[in-house]
């Protein structure tokens, strides 16, 4: 059992956080030392009387870019409403990139209603004034990242136009070939015809991406849309005829789009919502449910106060509130996607090791049943060797135990093997859950969540025991 509370940080309690960064070039030059730094910024704080403060050091870190631990941390802490303000001695102390450099002002400071106040630079963006920096920093950044997508743009249009690849990552299947620009199919080929014919068989991108090992639903939805594998390329709305070999037949690429609108219609009647079904009231028990109010909100709340399903009724008088939905849920997938990203996949014996293992019994085996044989030969010309039949039941016994041997490691095998794929596929959930679609995602949840209580602002989820998924 988890239990979360909903709703951001409430505490007013946030601190200053301090950043201090020191290049090995830089570390010793006076001024920018970490005990220069540091004093530095804690006169500043003593000036403004200001207590609640952290360090956070990065030592002998460039400022190039932002894979800094220190920095990492102050970014999390931040998103997770610790810090109100910021403060360095200098503005290249925080970054030596523009682009890094407006991306924390813009998209993790001003996001998070932080502060930053840069000393050397009299930097302040609390103030009007500095507000006003930011503006125009923000200004230039901008007018160069659309300059370079310009540019990016119309050389991607113009190679695409001449029927080569777009030089990015190939897609499953291909192999980019830099000596002539055109894609070429490798041995995952098979696997991509494979996947269409499977498809138009009935099998559900569900299904085949757990037969092929693949990342999920959405790799295969992808695949099965891609106009790459008849011999096309497209880049927008355009679609032209590409220089590489196709790998699916056109007729059966057009009947598996066909397929797709149908099954995508005859699925379209599920829940809109996304943990219907799983939601309980932890107060009287009873289920809740979603409601929507005016102005588009969705709210949720237990069946025990809706009195248009009596026999939904747990406790007519329960004083369980009304949540909103979209908080509720917020909570739950970011507890799951946590989860996910701490599950630890304990594998069994190594494949090599299993499979020794059950060599080693089938050849006893073959050995019993061959000293069986000559066995049954001898007794079928002395019936009367008592020796004979008895030698006879005790193989029959030890083989009888070892084929129960046998089919119990088959299946102890069988079933380790599937909760260590289901391991697998959680531990993946978190990377891939921005790029599930709101059906994936509704599958995904009912997967691995067993049960939710909501009670009050509290939220208890229930997860499936990963070896008893079914």
């Amino acid at each position: 059992m988890r239990n979360i509370r909903i709703g951001k940080n409430t505490s007013n309690n946030k601190k200053t956080g301090l950043y201090i960064r020191v290049s090995t070039n830089f570390q010793f030059e006076e001024g920018y030392s970490v005990g220069a730094q540091t004093e530095k910024l804690e006169k500043y704080c003593n000036y403004q009387e200001i207590d609640n403060y952290d360090l956070y050091i990065d030592g002998g870190y460039s400022g190039s870019n932002l894979n800094r631990p220190e920095m990492k941390r102050l970014i999390k802490e931040i998103q997770e409403g610790k810090v109100e303000s910021v403060v360095v001695v200098k503005l290249d102390r925080l970054s030596r990139s523009q682009k890094d450099t407006i991306y924390l002002l813009e998209d993790v400071f001003e996001a998070n209603d932080v502060g930053f106040i840069s000393l050397n630079e009299n930097f302040d963006t609390t103030t009007p004034y500095g507000k006003a920096m930011v503006g125009i920093l923000s200004v230039f950044a901008q007018y160069e990242r659309e300059n370079i997508r310009e540019r990016t743009q119309m050389g991607i249009t113009e190679r695409i136009k001449t029927g080569k690849w777009r030089g990015t990552k190939p897609p499953f299947g291909y192999d980019y070939n830099n000596g002539d620009d055109v894609l070429v199919p490798n041995k995952d080929a098979e696997t991509v015809r494979k996947i269409f014919e499977l498809y138009k068989e009935g099998y559900s991108t569900y299904a085949l991406a757990k037969m092929f090992d693949l990342k999920g639903d959405k790799q295969v939805s992808d695949m099965l849309s891609r106009v790459t594998y008849i011999g096309k390329l497209k880049y927008n709305k355009e679609i032209v005829d590409g220089l590489h070999e196709p790998i699916v037949d056109k007729k059966l690429f057009d009947e598996v789009q066909e397929l797709r609108k149908t099954r995508t219609r005859a699925t379209s009647h599920k829940s809109q919502y996304l943990l219907t079904g799983l939601i309980y009231c932890g107060l009287c028990g009873a289920k809740m449910r979603y409601q929507k109010w005016s102005g588009g909100r969705v709210m949720i709340y237990c069946y025990s106060l809706d009195h248009s399903k009596p026999h939904l009724v747990k406790n007519p008088n329960c004083q369980n509130g009304k949540l909103d939905a979209a908080e509720v849920e917020d909570v739950v997938v970011s507890d799951m996607l946590k989860l996910s990203k701490e599950y630890e996949v304990i594998e069994e014996k190594s494949e090599q090791q299993n499979q020794k293992g059950f060599e080693a019994m089938n050849q006893r085996k073959s050995v019993l049943e061959g000293k069986l044989k000559s066995l049954y030969n001898l007794y079928a010309s002395d019936t009367n060797n008592s020796v004979l039949l008895e030698t006879i039941g005790e193989i029959n016994k030890e083989l009888e135990n070892l084929n129960t041997q046998i089919e119990q490691y088959t299946l102890k095998n069988t079933r380790a093997k599937d909760m260590t794929a289901r391991a697998k596929a959680f531990k993946s959930v978190a990377d891939s859950w921005e790029f599930m679609s709101f059906n994936e995602r509704q599958k995904t949840v009912r997967e691995y969540i067993k049960k939710i209580k909501i009670s009050n602002d509290y939220v208890e989820i229930e997860y499936n025991d990963l070896l008893t998924l079914q």
